[in-house]
């Protein structure tokens, strides 16, 4: 998408796009402490470009699922691709779910906005979840009016998140059950478009605030050094704020080798305006997915002018 489009709402969004991301990341704890992430993603992608409709193998579209379930001594991944127009995942708007085989993000609200409460279920080797999430708060557009600028050349998707769910529910590693209760967000994301042949990776934030704001930054990373960077700071009755360039500082200040990837897994994170100056460390530093297409992603936590929890999503290391 090079030209900006109108400003959108979520009750106009469509399950056949051509690419979509889902990503709901519950972060949560039992009882007795121990902290634990979750994370649960869909994408879909056309085979062709426009060849998103028709029926069963001529439906023209690849499902792939990725879900882990992260402590501070264990990183559990699990992925699965499908066919769409077979039975093997989809997404349905009536009512709302969001599914590959037996992994499930579907709605369980009898009215108004389908996304107030969720059931989330995934599973892998050694590890599995089911999770209730519900929010009473207002999904937020990201960007401007939910249209997300990538590039300066005018690369964009639209985005739209709810950052606001509470989660609870049950986690289950290495056959040890867990009931827990804590926080969750979640994206969701589509375009027609990749990244610029310029751009290499990206560094993506979503931190909770104890005070109960939330913080969306991202660092998209150009191979001649000069990053794309832009946020959203929300309140925590739902407002928001973007954030430009110039108003935000990301600055890694430790990295992890992973096999042969060196990932930076402590960061300085400042936004001056909102007097945030905070340092973010990794739960678990070896936080891999090792999938088709490697990245790290895991949960968070946080200390300085504020304290708080959070994902941390990083590409092309």
């Amino acid at each position: 998408m090079l030209a900006k489009r109108p400003a959108i709402s979520p009750s106009s969004i469509h399950p056949h796009k051509p690419t979509r991301l889902m990503l709901p990341q519950p972060r949560i704890q039992p009882a007795a402490g121990q902290q634990f992430g979750v994370q649960w993603t869909l994408f879909r992608n056309a085979l062709r470009p426009g060849q998103q409709t028709g029926s069963g193998w001529n439906e023209g579209t690849i499902w792939l699922g990725h879900a882990a379930a992260t402590s501070s001594s264990g990183h559990y991944v699990a992925e699965r691709y499908a066919r769409g127009g077979v039975g093997q995942a989809n997404v349905t708007s009536a009512p709302f779910s969001a599914w590959i085989d037996d992994w499930a993000f579907t709605s369980t609200a009898q009215t108004g906005d389908p996304l107030a409460s969720m059931q989330l279920k995934a599973s892998g080797k050694d590890f599995r979840y089911d999770l209730h999430l519900t929010s009473s708060k207002p999904l937020v557009l990201q960007g401007e009016q939910g249209y997300s600028q990538k590039s300066e050349a005018g690369q964009a998707s639209y985005y739209y998140s709810q950052p606001f769910f509470d989660a609870k529910g049950s986690v289950v590693i290495e056959g040890k059950a867990y009931q827990v209760t804590g926080n969750a967000w979640l994206d969701r994301e589509w375009s027609s478009q990749p990244l610029t042949a310029n751009q290499s990776g990206w560094d993506w934030f979503s931190l909770q605030l104890a005070g109960g704001d939330r913080l969306m930054l991202y660092r998209i990373r150009h191979k001649d050094g000069t990053p794309y960077l832009t946020g959203n700071w929300i309140s925590a009755d739902g407002t928001t704020r973007m954030l430009h360039a110039n108003e935000i500082s990301l600055e890694p200040l430790k990295k992890t080798l992973i096999g042969e990837h060196k990932v930076p897994t402590r960061w300085r994170v400042r936004v001056p305006g909102k007097d945030l100056d905070i340092t973010t460390d990794a739960l678990n530093p070896a936080a891999w997915m090792g999938v088709s297409i490697p990245y790290w992603e895991g949960p968070v936590r946080f200390s300085g002018s504020q304290e708080g929890v959070g994902y941390l999503e990083m590409t092309g290391y």
